[in-house]
């Protein structure tokens, strides 16, 4: 729980009943153009949680870029009681060029806790660091699946940590995903510093998804509602299916790759999921399904090779 003074970000100060917009520059393209990250911090005059909403860690992850968007045009993120401090794009370079990257090939969410002086990944990294973790208690960090791959609307966190599955099943997806830390994450550098953060996942890179976007909303003005921050949200929608434990299903040939299943569907063991066949109508291979799962993520892919991933499948007893 924070005190009632004043919020300090990127040098400028936002006081109990303030909403701002923070413009903070952390480095320059070669050209030396100056590229800003913009931050809304959104403060009731009553003493509360402060809530960070962060997308576009991944550039090219845009449905969390879009829910946020949405939010903030429709004045949703305004708390009733404490603060909320938003951040659309963490990426912008990634977000500018398409891709999940920054230009130096490093990948933001494995930079954590970063470095004043380091590559560009590990400065942008320092700087939530330094200048945001230290002010929140919770966050909810947004991403899609990576390239080619869709994911069904899913929270993922530390399933044994109380109110980690709390802060899940208030925002109510209909998958709740046990996920370990990843090394050099945002989520693991939170949980060091004592701050709970826990990921929406929904959709694809590059590709705008109604219904993620749609879960995403609904999901933060619960959790919004759940810390007290806010009087009402939506209903819930559903009962989360949770899953401890998943696995990928790997393509055991290359050749031509087609789905009998899409995301969220259930399967039964040795259910036949999809086919892999060649391109002159020599060969093909059946592929089933390796347990009882629910479709946690899908290679939309129609090209793949041995060994490429296709199905995300979380285990159900």
């Amino acid at each position: 729980m924070q005190t009632m003074g004043a919020i300090e970000i990127g040098g400028q100060k936002i006081y109990p009943g303030e909403s701002k917009q923070v413009v903070v520059n952390i480095a320059r393209l070669p050209s030396r153009t100056i590229i800003d990250t913009l931050i809304h911090v959104y403060r009731s005059e009553k003493e509360g949680p402060v809530l960070l909403l962060s997308a576009g860690l991944h550039g090219d992850e845009i449905n969390g870029i879009e829910s946020l968007r949405r939010m903030i045009v429709k004045k949703q993120l305004m708390p009733e009681i404490g603060t909320v401090i938003c951040i659309p794009i963490i990426n912008i370079y990634g977000f500018l060029n398409f891709s999940r990257d920054l230009p130096d090939g490093k990948d933001i969410n494995r930079s954590f806790p970063g470095s004043e002086n380091g590559s560009l990944a590990s400065r942008v990294a320092h700087f939530i660091v330094q200048d945001i973790l230290p002010q929140i208690d919770y966050g909810i960090d947004y991403h899609t699946g990576g390239a080619a791959k869709s994911n069904y609307p899913q929270v993922r966190c530390i399933t044994k940590d109380e109110e980690n599955l709390n802060l899940a099943k208030a925002f109510a997806a209909p998958i709740i995903l046990n996920s370990n830390y990843r090394p050099g994450s945002l989520r693991k550098e939170a949980a060091k510093n004592g701050k709970r953060i826990i990921v929406y996942e929904g959709g694809e890179s590059l590709r705008f998804d109604e219904n993620a976007i749609e879960q995403a909303i609904k999901g933060t003005k619960r959790v919004m509602h759940y810390l007290n921050m806010v009087s009402k949200s939506p209903n819930k929608e559903f009962t989360p299916t949770l899953v401890e434990k998943s696995s990928w299903v790997r393509a055991k040939y290359a050749g031509m790759f087609r789905s009998n299943i899409m995301p969220g569907d259930t399967v039964k063991k040795n259910q036949i999921i999809g086919s892999i066949t060649d391109p002159y109508g020599d060969f093909e291979h059946k592929k089933k399904a390796p347990f009882n799962g629910i479709v946690i993520g899908k290679n939309n892919n129609p090209i793949v090779h041995a060994g490429d991933a296709l199905f995300h499948l979380g285990k159900l007893d």
